[in-house]
């Protein structure tokens, strides 16, 4: 299965987000995008609804064999980045989709590839093929 680590708070992060699901999709992977299990039973910013929302992405995280970060350079949000943090730390495999023309060296050195979103509709996750970041990280 591969986790889906992404923000979704605004039009562009969600179209982006659609494409990676949709091209991962028609490629025949199982995802998980956290925005498809959005925690409805609770009240959205209550300390339950938190926890069910981390427990869950967490739990998925675990279950994953791949990673892939939709990375918008350093505007990354938190939650993004954490995920990709936490998959490193559990040594599943992450592939990066870089959109943007700047990064953050944290991200780039604990991923195996970064690819760009047309690349996506081909890369090898079986091979897992490394591609590093030839940008300036910082």
């Amino acid at each position: 299965m591969i986790y889906i680590a992404s923000p979704f708070f605004n039009d562009d992060e969600r179209e982006a987000l659609s494409y990676v699901e949709s091209t991962l999709r028609k490629r025949g992977f199982e995802i998980f995008s956290p925005r498809e299990h959005e925690v409805r039973d609770k009240e959205a910013g209550s300390q339950e609804w938190c926890r069910k929302v981390f427990e869950l992405d967490r739990d998925a995280i675990d279950r994953c064999d791949t990673l892939v970060v939709i990375y918008h350079g350093n505007y990354s949000d938190s939650g993004t980045a954490w995920e990709c943090g936490y998959a490193h730390g559990k040594g599943k495999r992450i592939v990066a989709v870089q959109l943007g023309n700047d990064a953050n060296l944290m991200i780039h050195e604990s991923v195996s590839a970064n690819i760009s979103l047309k690349e996506l509709e081909t890369y090898d996750f079986n091979e897992m093929p490394e591609k590093k970041y030839t940008g300036i990280s910082f």
